[in-house]
């Protein structure tokens, strides 16, 4: 560009800092980013952005770090509404006593739709711009997903059983497909296929899916190695691990993503490393249901694409992300026994470009450069309890909390602007809250 160029834009941010994720490691200072339309038109000093565009907004953020939005790469969004409805209980227990029953009772597209809204609502508010979501009626996450204009992958549910969504694996695949039909190749919503454990979809299910990814280009995900008595209940009844199994069945691949992986052998990391499968961490809920811990500088060492996620609010019981981050670090130096693995750029990296390039869309999303959608988030780091500071990525992975963050926009669309949401009637959507608070604390009565 020309010295003496004026190009026009929609939206100027002027930044104190700015952590680009790409290059790595790397924060600037007195940054504008430049935006128009959905995508980013240019990252630049303040300064030269003065010289060369003139923009119809200019939001000044002088004790602000920006940054890429952050991508929350597991969840079941409507699980909000059983958030502390069954704590401090072993995987199993939780499941089967509690969170299995009362989705029997509870769940229906109207319990999906306010759950979801909820969900959204406390991403958006935390700086997530874009979530997976694996749960019962995809088709009522996506349209919330869309309307609200927040990106999502949605993964449809494939068991071996009867849900209130399918009556078993065929009617779930048809469904599925259909679902996939409607969405693909749209730039907020991705459909995907969420096996939901080896435990509960058998050969047959899982073969048919991988045809259903090998044909559509969708992505699978899957919880898997998730416990300890996973595992070894597997190799007592089929005399092999999930992550073998998974790999003769050819579900393993680069459009594979394994949720929680806490359970690894040295074999296990190596199927997956040659796979191209992506791991997803989701270190509280591991933490939370004692389910085990992920041996995150193994795995990175072996070159597996590590991204992270929060799970569903009913076992963590937060879907904050920076959080989640945070847990991720520290959980990270101590599984290793080494205080340097994982440090908080690597932490970051995972919150953002590594879930984009789970996804696939790593040429999109992840990072702050020129060309990308304009999907990023401004964190206020005035606040006492972020003062001083001397790196602004160690604070936002070490001692910041989502609540800091203070606006964000997806697509160039501003989601939230001074910690206000902007899509979201959060009054409204507090009343049908507390309905189904009110339904669900009568049947625990019960």
């Amino acid at each position: 560009m020309k010295a003496d160029t004026i190009t026009a834009a929609d939206i100027r941010i002027n930044a104190r800092w700015l952590i680009p994720i790409e290059p790595h490691g790397v924060v600037l200072e007195h940054q504008a980013v430049i935006i128009q339309g959905a995508n980013i038109a240019a990252v630049l000093p303040v300064a030269q952005a003065d010289r060369e565009f003139r923009t119809r907004e200019t939001i000044n953020l002088p004790h602000h770090v920006v940054m890429p939005g952050l991508i929350n790469m597991h969840g079941h969004a409507a699980m909000s509404l059983f958030r502390g409805m069954a704590d401090d209980l072993p995987l199993m227990t939780w499941l089967n006593d509690h969170i299995w029953p009362a989705e029997g009772r509870f769940i229906s597209e109207q319990f999906i739709a306010d759950g979801t809204q909820l969900a959204m609502a406390e991403m958006l508010r935390t700086g997530t711009t874009t979530f997976s979501d694996m749960y019962f009626f995809p088709e009522i996450v996506a349209q919330m997903a869309h309307d609200t204009g927040m990106r999502a992958q949605v993964c449809f549910p494939l068991l071996d059983f009867p849900t209130v969504w399918g009556a078993g694996p065929d009617e779930y695949l048809s469904k599925g497909e259909t679902l996939i039909n409607r969405w693909n190749g749209d730039s907020y919503i991705m459909p995907a296929i969420g096996p939901h454990a080896p435990y509960t979809v058998s050969d047959g299910p899982l073969t048919k899916a991988v045809a259903l990814s090998e044909r559509t280009g969708v992505r699978i995900q899957i919880h898997l190695h998730e416990t300890e008595f996973e595992v070894a209940d597997a190799v007592e009844k089929q005399g092999k691990r999930p992550v073998e199994r998974l790999a003769e069945l050819g579900v393993l691949g680069p459009r594979t993503q394994c949720v929680h992986m806490t359970q690894a052998s040295g074999s296990d990391i190596a199927r997956l490393a040659n796979s191209g499968a992506h791991v997803i961490h989701c270190p509280e809920s591991n933490l939370k249901l004692a389910s085990g811990l992920c041996p995150v500088h193994r795995l990175m060492e072996s070159g597996v694409n590590l991204a992270i996620g929060t799970d569903g609010a009913a076992s963590n019981n937060d879907l904050d992300l920076f959080g989640e981050t945070r847990t991720a670090a520290m959980v990270a130096k101590v599984v290793a026994n080494d205080a340097a693995v994982l440090s908080a750029h690597k932490a970051l990296q995972m919150a953002t470009l590594n879930g984009a390039k789970a996804l696939g869309r790593e040429h999109e999303l992840g990072s702050l450069v020129a060309g990308k959608l304009a999907d990023l988030i401004a964190i206020d780091l005035s606040d006492p309890f972020i003062q001083p500071v001397y790196d602004p990525a160690s604070h936002l992975v070490y001692s910041n909390h989502g609540r800091a963050v203070t606006h964000s926009w997806i697509n160039g669309v501003p989601q939230v602007q001074d910690g206000k949401l902007t899509r979201i009637d959060v009054p409204d959507l507090m009343l049908r809250v507390e309905d189904w608070a009110g339904k669900i604390r009568e049947q625990q009565a019960d």
